[in-house]
């Protein structure tokens, strides 16, 4: 049996100070520059790979770096060895942080709610002890009564007990399952009291890939992250997962009170693209000015650490806890003191503690207005105002599946922006840019695009000017779309662009994937060949059920799916929790366990129950070939396996037929406002080495390996 072996660095200290994804990206790197220049690192050729590493691209030029090696380096053609590179560019991140002023934060110019941008990144990092104590207190409350974690509950904060309780993966689970109810099937989670290192890398493996589904960004943490207990690294996770649960309510669909902020001018679409955070924050404004607090309040560090907003907030929501005295106290921290004994009242639990408030801490305050927001927010219950943003609103639509899919997909490639809502935040094609380098590295010439804030309209144009050209020279179906489709925010035909991005990443995933195993020879895979694959799977395990189209609905009861499953993963699949299938109940379990088991296995998938019951084609499409993508990573395809793919029958065919049609026929349709198909998951940050490298298969198909 084969264990986990990652990147080994000689120096404890510098290794820690990056996570097994990260190492294994540097490494990389670092070895294909080194190939490419004749076997050696120098300063010569190093600047040109560190100019493009995160936290140094755009912000520190060639020749800065250059410099900089030259201190240490004088002589131009001296080797430089991969941990030197690593102290080189940890080096090289301080200097840039130390030039922006300790940078970090999120940046005002930065559209993403700063919270999900958190980085988790190992660089320059610290840990934050205050919010340990809260994120540890807020789990203490919420998952006390649960019955599998209530035996380990409470958690003592002053010491590393969170850290130890995490690596079995079963807590990040259910604080996920909190967070977005559903989102996990628990039957899917392995939670027997002494987990084997399978069972806990299937757990962890579950965990990132549904965290990246309901909004999280971790692009640079793994699995054995989380089983080493990387205090920084699950912090950052813990933040993020618990921020969407307290902010899950600051929409327009949940409270659709919130309208009452908004006067009836404000275009809808504007409402709704903002960010959980902006929301938040136009909510406390709303109050403050209505409690005749003069100031503006922009963000929940330095603008709230008098505590003087938040005594007028809660002079405004709660009056009778509410006493003068607050007001005319001059100390901020007794002032901040008296705000909490206050909030306490309003059953807001005290998760931070009045030097929190006074020293400015961003998460925590954001945390603690969330919380009065959840408790009493002070929007009237006027039925009329609600039916008037009900008849008004489009938030079903935005909200839908297909927006849902791919503002998940987009988030979870890496890209620096974070989409809120994706039919707004296209517009200025900066987003679509980024996406379109990340599939198709190079295909971007980023001297004629515009970052945004962008003010100037041509500006935008420009940018989707551009979108358009590389999707024609994709080879995408975009006869009826022009870049002012995108820039008026067309949402049809916004859809139909990104549909053929998803597709065009699959496809080229699972040819790279093929290409690796077979050298340059063979066939493009299609759609046809993943229909092929996934029978023949089936047929293999021994089993007789088999798909005739990625439309057939004998799909919706799920089974096919975990028989799929099953055969690329035998142990994975517990058949005693599945279901006939014969009922709406019964076909809706079966859907959810098996989006669970497919991201336990390593899948990044990012569709909902109700896709695979109503058998969705093109979310079907995506299902299948991320299982497929998955299955073909951890053992190489053999032979007879590429033969039969090689020849797909006409059935086959026939589906992949239907997939094509309907691409060519997408920006047409949505072109003559005819109603388009319900979009597609992808695989998603597939992209990346971390949903790859943290499925790593076990000796003999038995399990993954920790």
């Amino acid at each position: 049996m084969s264990g986990f072996v990652g990147v080994v660095v000689s120096d404890p200290s510098l290794q820690g100070q990056f996570t097994q994804v990260e190492l294994r990206s540097l490494k990389a790197k670092f070895l294909s520059l080194k190939r490419d220049s004749g076997g050696h690192a120098t300063t010569k050729n190093l600047p040109g790979l560190m100019k493009k590493l995160r936290g140094l691209n755009e912000v520190i030029s060639e020749e800065e770096i250059a410099a900089h090696l030259s201190q240490s380096y004088p002589d131009a053609d001296q080797e430089i060895e991969f941990e030197s590179f690593l102290r080189e560019y940890l080096n090289l991140q301080s200097r840039v942080s130390a030039k922006e002023g300790g940078g970090g934060g999120g940046g005002g110019g930065k559209t993403a709610s700063s919270f999900l941008k958190s980085s988790t990144t190992t660089l320059l990092h610290n840990l934050n002890q205050a919010e340990k104590s809260s994120y540890v207190a807020h789990i203490n409350t919420y998952l006390r009564e649960d019955p599998f974690l209530k035996k380990y509950l409470p958690i003592e904060p002053t010491d590393n007990q969170l850290f130890d309780l995490v690596r079995d993966g079963v807590l990040l689970c259910k604080l996920i399952n909190l967070a977005v109810p559903g989102t996990i099937d628990e039957r899917a989670i392995n939670k027997k009291r002494v987990l084997n290192p399978w069972e806990r890398n299937e757990n962890h493996t579950l965990c990132l890939n549904s965290a990246k589904a309901i909004g999280c960004t971790v692009v640079n943490i793994g699995t054995q992250d989380l089983v080493e207990g990387r205090p920084h690294l699950i912090l950052g996770l813990i933040s993020q997962i618990i921020k969407i649960q307290l902010l899950a309510d600051l929409n327009l669909k949940k409270t659709p009170q919130l309208v009452e902020l908004f006067d009836d001018s404000k275009d809808i679409d504007e409402v709704l693209s903002l960010s959980p955070e902006k929301m938040l924050l136009r909510w406390m404004n709303h109050h403050l000015k209505k409690a005749g607090y003069k100031k503006t309040v922009s963000n929940f560090s330095t603008d709230v650490k008098d505590g003087e907003a938040y005594a007028y907030l809660l002079k405004a929501l709660a009056p009778e806890h509410s006493p003068e005295t607050t007001l005319e106290t001059k100390d901020p921290s007794e002032r901040a003191k008296l705000v909490l004994e206050q909030a306490e009242k309003l059953d807001c639990k005290r998760y931070l503690t009045p030097k929190d408030i006074t020293e400015g801490s961003a998460n925590l305050n954001l945390a603690f207005v969330a919380q009065i927001f959840q408790h009493r927010n002070g929007l009237t219950s006027d039925t009329r105002q609600v039916t008037l943003n009900q008849t008004a609103s489009r938030d079903d639509v935005l909200l839908s599946r297909e927006e849902r899919s791919f503002r998940m997909w987009i988030n979870s490639l890496g890209v620096d922006s974070y989409v809120n809502n994706v039919f707004e935040d296209v517009r200025h094609g900066w987003v679509l840019l980024e996406v379109l380098d990340k599939v198709s590295p190079g295909s971007v010439n980023w001297k004629l695009a515009s970052k945004p804030p962008i003010k100037l309209p041509f500006r935008k144009l420009e940018n989707c000017n551009q979108v358009v050209k590389i999707g024609k020279e994709l080879k995408f179906s975009l006869v009826n779309l022009a870049g002012n489709d995108i820039v008026q925010g067309n949402k049809k035909l916004i859809v139909a662009l990104l549909w053929q991005l998803m597709r065009f990443n699959m496809l080229q995933l699972l040819n790279r994937l093929r290409s690796h195993s077979q050298g340059s020879q063979g066939k493009e895979i299609t759609d046809a060949d993943i229909l092929k694959w996934a029978n023949s799977k089936v047929k293999a395990s021994g089993r007789t059920s088999q798909m005739e189209s990625f439309k057939d609905k004998s799909l919706s009861n799920g089974r096919f799916f975990l028989e799929l499953l099953s055969a690329v993963q035998p142990r994975v699949v517990n058949w005693k929790v599945v279901t006939k299938g014969e009922d709406d109940e019964e076909k809706k379990l079966n859907a959810t366990y098996t989006i669970s088991v497919a991201r336990k296995i390593g899948c990044s998938v990012f569709l909902l129950p109700e896709d695979i019951i109503e058998v969705n084609q093109k979310m079907i499409l995506t299902l299948t070939a991320s299982i497929m993508y998955w299955s073909l990573q951890k053992q190489p395809q053999s032979q007879s396996e590429t033969s039969e793919q090689s020849e797909p029958s006409s059935m086959a065919s026939d589906a992949a037929s239907d997939i094509a049609s309907e691409d060519a026929a997408s920006i047409t349709a949505a072109s003559e406002g005819e109603e388009v198909n319900s979009l597609s998951d992808s695989m998603s940050n597939l992209t990346t080495y971390d949903a790859i490298s943290n499925a790593s298969p076990a000796e003999n198909g038995n399990g993954v390996a920790g």
